[in-house]
């Protein structure tokens, strides 16, 4: 049971640490930021890193790992979902 607190506690870690890269890189391009927006999801980038840290918790380092590396996944597969507009010649 402690080490399953432990990888949980891990992979939330991962989760936020990829939030806050997130944000530092958005930061240093001068972009704008959006706080409410951040704060949901560096919210639920906790959440998923929690269980993804859950799930891989055969070694600590692992569970930090996914927790960092799966809010990242999510977002690969989303965009890879996502409908896309195609933009085509009127000229036949």
């Amino acid at each position: 049971m402690n080490s399953l607190i432990i990888s949980i506690s891990l992979g939330a870690l991962g989760g936020l640490t990829r939030g806050v890269v997130g944000l530092l890189k958005a930061l240093s391009m001068r972009r704008r930021v959006l706080w409410g927006y951040y704060l949901i999801t560096l919210l639920v980038s906790i959440i998923i890193g929690s269980f993804v840290g859950m799930i891989f918790n055969f070694d600590p380092r692992l569970s930090l790992l996914a927790g960092y590396a799966g809010t990242d996944i999510l977002e690969g597969i989303y965009k890879s979902f996502a409908v896309q507009k195609v933009y085509t010649s009127g000229k036949k």
